[in-house]
């Protein structure tokens, strides 16, 4: 099972951990209140949407795959689809 602990840094900055079976991986994923206006997430909790970003990520790739260091609108630039996806998860 994957387990994904997500920790406010400082505003717009995520620490996240990604525990797969004996694999651990780190990311920082920045997650900006102009990132969230642009996906059509203003006034979303930013944590929540960084858990669900990782986990579609996760849906599509390992853990090792996903870059150490990323902001939400690189996903979007990755996965077309992912604007709508997300916006459907947290709704």
């Amino acid at each position: 099972m994957t387990d994904v602990a997500v920790t406010p840094m400082e505003p717009g900055r995520f620490g996240v951990q990604v525990s797969d079976g004996p694999t651990t991986t780190s990311h920082v994923v920045r997650a900006d209140e102009a990132s969230l206006e642009r996906l059509g997430l203003a006034g979303s909790d930013p944590e929540l949407v960084v858990r669900e970003s990782v986990l579609f990520l996760l849906e599509r790739e390992p853990p090792t795959s996903i870059l150490s260091d990323f902001s939400l609108d690189d996903i979007a630039r990755y996965f077309p689809e992912y604007a709508d996806e997300i916006g459907a998860r947290l709704t």
